[in-house]
């Protein structure tokens, strides 16, 4: 028989860029990694939000970092569903990008035997809205009284589908991380470089380069048409980073053709400090679950 959905507890981290106030709206639990701004650390999300983010990226010179979700706060959560009876789903980002969820599977060992088998851990391999799509297709399954097998076969099978399209606004941030040199960030300031990237078998590829903002949004919808275009039966999300949103509602109003079937006012996210750290501001993405 289906299970009542306070049967399942779903659980994720907060690189899904899934809000406090929107977790609570949706009865799962996002456990918050750490951003560290020169030594001090913020639970992301809780102690620093978004908008509070950029506000101290921009203004100090500092490269922040971040640091996974402890095994601790996974075993808690853990804890606390096993002692309500109810089966765990955690959805992770990528292992790829992070320890995140090898704190899950710690956590889980530090469990009961009984309650182990009661606990599902779910690489997305994705991260920020492509890992949101996950959950949010988790929480309509559940919803909609699906056995905990069901989800868990579900997210594992659409997991390859989902696709996440980045458009940047500077290379400044990859540099600050190590991940290009400073001249070509520095050639890429002059010549207005934007780059679009990707996320691939759970790590972040580039896709090309265009010359201004403009040229990359084009950009964005080529690579949308080369994964052969957005699945409308299933979610997808947008998201932008900073302090304004107005490239991405740029994006919207040229290419709400894609979206066709879509009434009313996109969904949107705003990137937290454990992408945005590695992204700026000024950039935005789009997810969705692709036709092949």
């Amino acid at each position: 028989m289906p299970t009542n959905s306070s049967n399942i507890r779903i659980i994720t981290d907060s690189a899904s860029d899934i809000s406090p106030a929107e977790a609570e709206i949706l009865n799962i639990d996002v456990l918050p990694l750490k951003t560290i701004f020169e030594g001090k650390e913020y639970q992301d999300g809780i102690e620093l939000d978004a908008h509070g983010f950029y506000e101290l990226l921009i203004e100090t010179d500092a490269m922040p970092s971040t640091s996974q979700v402890s095994p601790f706060l996974f075993n808690e959560a853990f804890r606390r569903a096993r002692e309500k009876g109810q089966d765990v789903l955690c959805l992770t980002l990528s292992n790829k990008l992070s320890g995140t969820n090898q704190s899950a599977h710690l956590a889980k060992r530090g469990l009961a035997e009984s309650d182990q088998a009661h606990v599902h851990i779910i690489d997305t391999e994705n991260v920020t809205i492509g890992e949101q799509l996950l959950v949010r297709l988790a929480i309509q399954m559940r919803d909609a009284g699906k056995v905990i097998s069901e989800i868990v076969a579900a997210i594992e099978a659409h997991r390859k589908n989902v696709r996440v399209v980045g458009l940047l606004d500077t290379l400044e941030y990859l540099r600050r991380g190590g991940r290009i040199s400073s001249g070509a960030a520095i050639a890429g300031s002059l010549l207005s470089i934007k780059p679009v990237i990707c996320i691939e078998e759970g790590e972040v590829k580039l896709i090309g380069k265009a010359r201004g903002s403009k040229n990359g949004r084009n950009l964005l919808v080529e690579a949308v048409g080369q994964y052969g275009g957005i699945d409308t039966t299933m979610p997808f999300r947008l998201a932008y980073s900073g302090l304004s949103r107005k490239l991405l509602d740029k994006y919207w109003a040229d290419n709400h053709n894609l979206y066709a079937d879509w009434q009313g006012e996109p969904p949107i996210s705003h990137i937290g400090s454990v992408i945005g750290t590695h992204v700026g501001p000024g950039a935005i993405a789009v997810s969705f679950f692709s036709k092949r």
